[in-house]
């Protein structure tokens, strides 16, 4: 069973497993019908439009005798328009909460393999330079996502201690990037002038989405107990992402990326989380030799996968035109700005 089918990355994990002659059936589990693009893609996928809060999933997981679960179903970004955080956070940690509960009763289950993400150490001058598995988050995450993560994680050490019997994996997940990945990192490197903190430079690493239903693919069929972090090899600066993506950079003080988020958010333009506030102020590195060694796969780079990803959007080099352009939206928003602030006194 595969839940969050109804979004791509659940949709290429399923449809990877229903290729895999190891795997006879696969369940594809979504509150959402997935769209007409990702429906030809999840042929042969047994589909079910279930609620994971619903008692109804224990039955389903019951009566088609899953023997593996692939929990997708973790929602990064708030949707306004369905109930806001609230009901993202009920999607997640609830959801996720019945979903375990159901799992536990699942007689024929012998395999779970949890989405999670990197976000779980937060961000915070504290950090150190490279996060492994067993690392602590030195403070509270501020953003709801990150929240959410850590609370995921822990209700999935109570199904460890209570069903040992079953194989646990917990994928921690760098930011996606890739050629077709449509995220809030994609609409970011696509802005014309891109607001970045006076002073820092942070580190970022990315995964490809790609690899990413590699991993999956390989912890559901696979034997891979424990915690792994999975991102590409190296790192990028976000100053040399910016350039690599032929954007122009806007430095502001610290305080002001909160007020530039905020602007971008009421446009229209990106809706900032505090999760990636957070990231371009402090970054975050993670060792991944545990996925590497276990898994006998390794993840392209984080340059190579951002690469791929400038490649997909269309991004050039950062010519004449290019630079004008930049200074005129520059030069636009510092009137806004001024007109506001003309138009409160």
């Amino acid at each position: 069973m595969v839940t969050g089918v109804a979004r791509r990355l659940g949709a290429q994990v399923a449809a990877r497993l229903v290729a895999d002659p190891r795997v006879e059936r696969v369940i594809g589990v979504d509150l959402a019908a997935p769209s007409t693009e990702l429906a030809r893609l999840l042929d042969g996928v047994e589909l079910h439009r279930v609620d994971l809060r619903n008692p109804e999933i224990a039955r389903l997981l019951g009566d088609e005798g899953v023997q593996a679960v692939a929990h997708l179903a973790i929602t990064t970004a708030v949707d306004y328009q369905s109930g806001g955080r609230g009901a993202t956070k009920e999607l997640n940690v609830i959801g996720t909460m019945q979903l375990l509960a159901a799992c536990q009763q699942a007689p024929e289950l012998r395999k779970l393999v949890i989405r999670s993400s990197t976000a779980a150490y937060g961000a915070s001058f504290r950090d150190p330079a490279v996060f492994t598995e067993d690392t602590e988050p030195r403070e509270t995450p501020r953003g709801g996502f990150a929240r959410d993560v850590l609370d995921v994680e822990g209700y999935v050490r109570g199904f460890r201690r209570r069903c040992p019997d079953v194989v646990a994996t917990v994928l921690r997940f760098a930011p996606f990037i890739g050629e077709h990945a449509d995220t809030r990192l994609k609409r970011y490197f696509s802005l014309p002038v891109v607001p970045t903190v006076l002073g820092r430079d942070p580190r970022l690493q990315f995964v490809h989405v790609d690899d990413a239903v590699e991993v999956l693919h390989r912890a559901t069929v696979e034997r891979h107990p424990g915690t792994y972090n999975v991102a590409g090899r190296g790192v990028l600066t976000l100053s040399q992402a910016i350039r690599r993506a032929g954007r122009v950079t806007l430095p502001v003080i610290e305080p002001g990326l909160s007020a530039v988020a905020g602007f971008a958010k009421s446009s229209g333009a990106l809706d900032f989380s505090l999760d990636q506030l957070d990231l371009f102020v402090h970054g975050r590195v993670v060792d991944t030799t545990r996925l590497v060694e276990e898994f006998g796969f390794e993840p392209r780079s984080t340059a190579a996968a951002f690469d791929d990803f400038i490649r997909g959007a269309g991004f050039g080099p950062l010519g004449p035109d290019r630079v004008r352009r930049a200074e005129r939206a520059i030069l636009d928003g510092i009137r806004r700005v001024r007109d506001t602030a003309e138009g409160d006194r």
